[in-house]
């Protein structure tokens, strides 16, 4: 299945769905700790991956994350792997007006970021752990764009889905995201059915039970 149809098909869900597909499949994904930096609107893509290492003696000659800007196409959400550092930004408001401006989806941060009122000024989602007035420079580096990185205790390698909103990120392994995006439209249509019943003014112990939520997770338990 094309990449495309399935980030269309994920972006009309949420991370909840997909983290309990995850579950479902016994598959790892769920981030914790990394949320929007101001209101963010949901977003779903493909990674480009960017390692952010400290400087040394040898420093970079360009700044981070510009590479894997370039790099991008449209549509798709950097993650950036900063070893979850409060201390010192990853990403700042230049960088998301040049992503905004490349069409991409947004950025997600295992890290800090800093000039939130910027991005929020150009309406360029960001999601990080923290965020810090402090700059990068002569702090840290890129290291890598495009290789496996460890993103929030997750396997994140290129192309991998991402989906990002107010309860966190989730990352979908590009191998298995077929097979998990259809796990969470049948969460979702579950849950639904269970929202329908709560609205109509059965009790919410009644719905939970006759419906079954403690066992959604147990696969193929949505019949």
């Amino acid at each position: 299945m094309a990449q495309d149809e399935l980030v269309a098909r994920l972006s009309k869900l949420d991370t909840c769905a997909a983290s309990d597909a995850l579950d479902r499949l016994a598959l790892r994904g769920t981030t914790t700790g990394i949320h929007p930096v101001w209101p963010c609107p949901r977003i779903v893509g493909r990674a480009v991956t960017v390692k952010v290492k400290p400087v040394g003696l040898v420093k970079s000659t360009k700044h981070l994350c510009t590479p894997a800007i370039e790099a991008a196409k449209p549509g798709d959400i950097l993650v950036v792997d900063n070893g979850g550092r409060p201390d010192v930004s990853a990403w700042g408001g230049l960088l998301s007006l040049a992503s905004k401006l490349k069409g991409l989806s947004g950025v997600v941060i295992d890290g800090a970021c800093r000039d939130v009122d910027e991005s929020r000024d150009v309406g360029f989602p960001v999601y990080a752990r923290a965020v810090v007035p402090l700059t990068a420079r002569g702090r840290i580096m890129q290291d890598t764009i495009n290789e496996e990185i460890e993103f929030g205790n997750v396997q994140v390698h290129p192309g991998d889905l991402v989906i990002a909103d107010g309860s966190g990120v989730v990352i979908i392994p590009a191998a298995r995201a077929a097979e998990v995006v259809a796990e969470a439209e049948k969460v979702a249509a579950h849950e639904a059915k269970m929202a329908e019943g709560i609205r109509s003014g059965r009790s919410v112990v009644e719905v939970m039970e006759t419906l079954g939520y403690e066992s959604m997770l147990a696969k193929d338990k949505e019949k």
